[in-house]
């Protein structure tokens, strides 16, 4: 008996040593990073190992990632032709540099964009594309709720559908599941749209189905026809969000594009449609030349995740925000940033830009929450401007440098969107689409309240120690 207990003893040890062993020697991890786990590994030793195995890292099947290589490799040929870097203001160019190496294709000009006034505006104009749609309709969304705008989105699918358009939807498969598991998801299906719930798993058995659980496909693309993309941080849903009514309204920004960057992200979305369902999208999508307006502006549409090389989505706002001269204007909900991105808005401020940067006061995740306020200190000291939204989730996702170049798209500050999920952005360079961001800012900004730099930099003891232990911990969230 005594034996055997000892076997299971050093059974027990054996595991956690070799757990312990492989989250320091787990390559391309930042130190903070490591120094969390090996603590959550030390004081825990169980339930971090637990953790560990399921969350530690960003794993996925040999299979899953060969047959996304493969798919993109595929696409790169038909991405459309780039803008010369002479066309591009000098601070701007490593930011377009930048997005074209996690993309591997460079910016193009001859763009033209329009920001939907409002959540309900961004539905009907999206209703009004796929029911003028005569080819093509390719949706990919995290969240799809079974409401008044998901249903009108998931009616004009059914119409488009009946009528022979190619019809092609993704559904994260957790985001939205009571969707899928809907009659309006069975309608779709039955009305010809060929539908796909993307990155399948049983609950806490990711390892089931070739991928973590909690890695997700956050993509919000509309693609009609070839020649029109919306790109933004706007589920099919209502902006009451009835699974979370507490946090209502949620607030969203969503662009209609125009141009070669509709290219871009179509490739996006293929890529992602081929690997989960082997279906080849290079017949489908047009080889002509993508139209672009001589008067158009430059931009790049950029999908990453855990297959992009680590680090690539916090390179790219750190990029933007160094090409800041004057005026930096951010908005976020989760704000869980790694030392390179609260590096660069440090710097950002440091250096003399005026930084502002808007948070939701109330957040629908209270660890998310208060991560983001324990941030608060190193950014009041870095005289960055921090506001607390009062009018419900302020979700939308934006960078805006200089009131011309902008970063919109699904991704967040916080380590899910850094390093975890599937997200897809567009950065593009032209005060008129800027500006028009920049007016939604601005409405937001109305409705918020600024911290008090000089409070939150004078903390008291206690605080400053639970702020710090947050900040710690925040690379394992």
């Amino acid at each position: 008996m005594v034996s055997a207990e000892l076997a299971i003893g050093f059974a027990v040890l054996a595991v956690h040593a070799a757990v312990i062993l492989r989250a320091m020697l787990v390559e391309d991890r930042e130190p903070m990073a490591r120094t969390a786990w090996l603590l959550l590994l030390v004081a825990l030793p169980v339930l971090g190992v637990i953790l560990y195995l399921l969350f530690g890292e960003p794993w996925i099947s040999t299979g899953f990632r060969d047959r996304s290589r493969a798919a993109y490799e595929a696409l790169l040929p038909m991405a459309p032709a780039g803008i010369s870097e002479t066309k591009l203001a000098e601070p701007v160019v490593n930011a377009f540099r930048t997005c074209t190496a996690v993309s591997r294709w460079p910016a193009s000009g001859g763009n033209s964009g329009r920001v939907a006034a409002g959540a309900d505006d961004a539905i009907d104009m999206i209703v009004a594309d796929i029911d003028a749609a005569e080819r093509t309709v390719h949706l990919s969304i995290y969240i799809w709720l079974t409401d008044r705008n998901g249903g009108r989105v998931a009616e004009a699918i059914c119409r488009a559908a009946r009528r022979g358009v190619t019809c092609r939807v993704v559904a994260d498969a957790i985001g939205s599941r009571a969707m899928i598991r809907s009659p309006l998801w069975r309608g779709m299906r039955d009305a010809g749209a060929r539908m796909c719930p993307s990155l399948k798993a049983p609950l806490g058995l990711g390892f089931l189905a070739g991928h973590r659980v909690d890695l997700r496909n956050h993509r919000k693309i509309v693609v009609v026809d070839g020649r029109i993309a919306y790109c933004g941080s706007e589920n099919c849903a209502d902006a009451a969000f009835r699974i979370k009514p507490k946090f209502a309204p949620w607030v969203d920004i969503m662009i209609r594009y125009e141009g070669p960057v509709v290219r871009q992200t179509e490739l996006i979305f293929a890529s992602a449609w081929t690997t989960e369902t082997g279906e080849d999208l290079t017949s489908d999508i047009v080889a002509e030349p993508v139209p672009s307006a001589s008067d158009g502006f430059p931009a790049i549409a950029v999908g990453n995740g855990p297959l992009s090389p680590r680090g690539s989505m916090t390179e790219m706002f750190v990029a933007v925000l160094a090409a800041a001269r004057d005026r930096v204007t951010i908005t976020t909900p989760y704000f869980a940033p790694d030392p390179p991105l609260i590096g660069a808005i440090v710097a950002a401020g440091r250096r003399g830009v005026k930084v502002t940067i808007v948070f939701p006061r109330r957040c629908d995740s209270r660890i998310l929450g208060a991560i983001a306020r324990a941030y608060y200190p190193i950014l009041a000291r870095a005289d960055v401007h921090i506001f607390e939204f009062n009018g419900g989730l302020l979700h939308a996702k934006t960078l805006v440098v200089d009131d011309r170049l902008a970063l919109v798209g699904s991704s967040n500050m916080d380590r899910r969107s850094l390093d975890l999920n599937f997200e897809n952005n567009v950065l593009f360079e032209t005060a008129e689409l800027a500006g028009q961001v920049i007016d939604h800012q601005r409405r937001w900004l109305a409705d918020a309240t600024e911290i008090d730099r000089a409070v939150v930099a004078a903390r008291p003891m206690p605080r400053r120690l639970a702020d710090n232990v947050l900040t710690m911990v925040a690379a394992v969230f």
